[in-house]
């Protein structure tokens, strides 16, 4: 992998020098790839609404637009809301599941301590899928993950495209009898947003990342079996 201080082409994933050229007096050029002979980043000049649609459509120029050409460091801070929706949501159903009236029992689930736990178990299951992510991909493929900067892209891409559980929120306070389908959309909205983040970030084909997904998510579930045994909610 590359060196991450250099820019991408968003048609073919090459080592750009520039993404612009400034010829003062507000006059710009946007640099032309020298493998593939298209504009490095035609991004530069889109509006950020459009950028999003884009990546929201999972397309890898946008992806490699974001990741490669532009300084987004608030990942961590996105990845720790989207954790807070996701126990939000497993806090809530633990609610609606208790059909009891006694106050005692009422005052008890009201506690934060139960939001605190579930925000504890997310974070638990989501590191494990990270974990046999990287497992999967340093098994198959030790070459990609060679050095700390490629791990930190790597799972910066992966945190940044886990943006979809933010409509877990959504889903939930205009529930309806679709919700439970909607929730299943969102899951598998996301995985396809880590499947194409990991196929941009290391430049790999689209069976690849699936397998290692499919990897971390049997990680996941054994996490899961295995706080079911303790005998929490999850």
């Amino acid at each position: 992998m590359e060196e991450r201080g250099a820019y991408r082409c968003v048609e073919c994933s090459r080592e750009a020098a520039e993404l612009y050229r400034d010829y003062r007096h507000g006059v710009l050029r946007i640099a032309v790839c020298k493998s593939c002979q298209k504009p490095v980043d035609k991004y530069i000049e889109y509006d950020p609404v459009i950028i999003l649609i884009n990546a929201i459509l999972c397309k890898a120029q946008a992806y490699r637009h974001i990741l490669f050409n532009t300084k987004i460091n608030f990942h961590g801070k996105l990845y720790i809301f989207c954790l807070l929706c996701e126990a939000y949501l497993r806090w809530l159903q633990l609610q609606d599941s208790s059909q009891s009236t006694d106050p005692d029992d009422l005052i008890r689930y009201a506690k934060e301590w139960d939001f605190y736990r579930m925000f504890g178990i997310a974070s638990l299951e989501q590191t494990s899928f990270l974990v046999g992510i990287f497992i999967a991909l340093w098994w198959r493929r030790p070459k990609m993950l060679k050095t700390k900067s490629d791990f930190i892209l790597l799972l910066k891409a992966l945190l940044l495209s886990s943006y979809g559980k933010l409509l877990l929120i959504p889903a939930v306070i205009w529930e309806h009898d679709y919700t439970p389908l909607c929730l299943v959309f969102i899951k598998v909205f996301v995985l396809i947003s880590n499947s194409q983040a990991i196929r941009v970030t290391l430049n790999l084909n689209r069976v690849f990342p699936w397998l290692a997904i499919f990897f971390g998510l049997i990680l996941e579930n054994g996490v899961v079996c295995l706080v079911q045994k303790i005998g929490w909610d999850v």
